[in-house]
């Protein structure tokens, strides 16, 4: 006879509450294990349903991990949820942000054109699932394995934004370091380099690349980001550094960051010239 098991909160702790569990998370596991148990069904038969284990089951119930989206759908059609687990999982993804990206993020969400300018790494919202991962095995102090994943979910998780309605307009100038750093190793950087050849399809994202070789520019002080959002056109930049960031609102340095960006934009290749830039480095990378 089999045991039925489920892995609930050990003895003793009601009512406690483990302050590092995002309070959305702890809400969807609450409304997961509602909608289970009204279902009749067990953590494990919940589990083999939607292809996790008992445990990552349990976790999500708990609030301890985040649902992800696979997660959320094979749980919606399970259990007959409605769309209520799916209603929160936007939320759900936005709480595995990192506390500093959040105020970003938020203003991300609303923006109508998205300018970025990153020196040495692909940035974020064009990065490959390896080229993320790499990434963030990498970092200093190490990541468990279980926050690794959830940084990488929570960055792919933005690039939704290049096919929201109504559509964003999006620039991204890349400095030719960037593209030759071996981050992941040579079969990383080759899906990476052919990702960026695919975007050029999408019709609102356009890659621009700063040749090694420019001679000064303003970009060497550092990467940034400036958004302008539908509402009254406001803009707004956004500086990141060592895990470090924060929004820049005051007009006259978010005037100061678009006449620098407008500076390295002509200072780079231009959108042609940059993807066969890429198609060269990705035969080089090809070659090895």
């Amino acid at each position: 006879m089999t045991k039925r098991r489920e892995l609930e909160q050990q003895p003793g702790t009601a009512g406690r509450r483990n302050d590092n569990r995002p309070g959305v998370w702890v809400a969807y596991g609450k409304l997961l294990k509602l909608l289970r148990k009204k279902a009749g069904v067990t953590q494990e038969q919940l589990a083999e349903a939607v292809g996790y284990s008992l445990e990552q089951t349990a976790s999500i119930e708990q609030g301890r991990r985040p649902a992800k989206a696979a997660f959320t759908e094979a749980a919606e059609r399970f259990l007959d949820a409605g769309g209520v687990l799916e209603a929160v999982q936007e939320e759900v993804d936005f709480a595995k942000l990192p506390a500093f990206f959040r105020d970003f993020a938020v203003l991300e969400l609303d923006a109508v054109s998205h300018y970025s300018y990153e020196p040495l790494l692909v940035p974020g919202l064009l990065q490959t699932e390896a080229y993320a991962r790499a990434l963030f095995e990498a970092y200093c102090p190490k990541m468990s394995e279980e926050l690794v994943e959830q940084n990488v979910d929570a960055r792919l998780s933005r690039q939704k934004l290049f096919t929201k309605t109504p559509s964003v307009e999006f620039s991204f100038v890349i400095g030719e370091a960037a593209l030759r750093n071996l981050v992941g190793g040579g079969e990383v950087m080759r899906e990476q380099m052919r990702h960026l050849l695919k975007l050029r399809a999408t019709g609102n994202v356009e890659v621009q690349v700063i040749p090694s070789l420019a001679g000064y520019h303003t970009g060497l002080e550092g990467p940034f980001v400036l958004l302008e959002t539908a509402e009254q056109h406001w803009r707004f930049g956004y500086i990141e550094s060592q895990s470090l960031g924060f929004v820049i609102s005051d007009a006259t340095w978010v005037s100061t960051l678009g006449l620098r960006y407008g500076k390295l934009r002509s200072k780079a290749l231009q959108v042609d010239e940059s993807a066969a830039l890429i198609e060269q480095l990705l035969e080089e990378h090809d070659g090895h």
